[in-house]
C-alpha cells in the first residue's frame, strides 16, 4: 500500500504562524519548573492535538506544530525527544519513548532545485504498548504495530508488525514477542 505524501511549502504565513505558536509553547514547557507538573501538563495539552491521561514528557522536548501530535493514555517520552509533525503523529496507549528519539514526518525532495523551499510529510502511527529505545529515528510513513519494541539506536524506515522486536539501521525484525515474555 502506497502512503500518501502531504506536500507543503516552507515559509508560508500559515505555517510560520503555527510554528511560532508551537515554539512559544515548547519554550514554556521546557522552562517550566520540573516540580510544577500541573503547568507542564497544561502546556502539553494546549500544544498537542490530543492527549490521554497520565502523559509525561521530560524536558528539552521539541516539535514543529504540536497540533498534529496525538498521544494516548500513559504516554512517556524521555529527554531530548523531537517530533517533526508536519503530518499527523498518532501514538497509542502505554507507549514509552527513550531519550534522544526523533520522530520525523517531514522529508525533502531528492532534486536539489527548491529542496530548501518545499517538502513533503507522511504520517506516523505508533500502536499501543510500544517501547522505542533511546536514540532511535522513526521516519515518515511508518506504522509500528501494537506491543512491539524498537531497540536502541535503530532507524525505522518501514512498517513494523505487531509483537516483534526490531533493531538496526535500517531496522529489521530480530525476534517475535511471545505472550508470556
Amino acid at each position: 500500500m502506497k502512503k500518501e505524501k502531504l506536500f507543503y511549502e516552507r515559509g508560508t504565513e500559515e505555517l510560520q504562524k503555527k510554528n511560532m505558536r508551537a515554539h512559544k509553547l515548547v519554550q514554556q514547557f521546557n522552562c517550566a519548573d520540573v516540580e510544577d507538573e500541573k503547568q507542564r501538563e497544561k502546556v502539553i495539552r494546549e500544544l498537542f492535538g490530543s492527549t490521554g491521561e497520565n502523559v509525561s514528557i521530560e524536558h528539552n522536548f521539541h516539535c514543529d506544530l504540536g497540533d498534529n501530535i496525538h498521544v494516548g493514555d500513559h504516554f512517556y517520552a524521555g529527554y531530548n525527544c523531537t517530533i517533526l509533525d508536519i503530518a499527523e503523529v498518532i501514538i497509542g496507549d502505554n507507549c514509552m519513548i527513550g531519550p534522544d528519539v526523533g520522530i520525523y514526518t517531514a522529508g525533502h525532495n531528492i532534486a536539489p532545485k527548491g529542496r530548501n523551499k518545499t517538502g513533503y510529510a507522511m504520517p506516523i502511527r505508533i500502536g499501543n504498548d510500544v517501547w522505542i529505545g533511546g536514540s532511535c529515528v522513526i521516519l515518515g510513513g511508518v506504522t509500528i504495530g501494537d506491543h512491539s519494541i524498537v531497540a536502541a539506536g535503530s532507524v525505522v524506515t518501514k512498517d513494523v508488525p505487531p509483537n516483534v522486536i526490531v533493531a538496526g539501521n535500517p531496522a529489521k525484525v530480530i525476534k517475535t514477542i511471545e505472550e508470556e515474555e
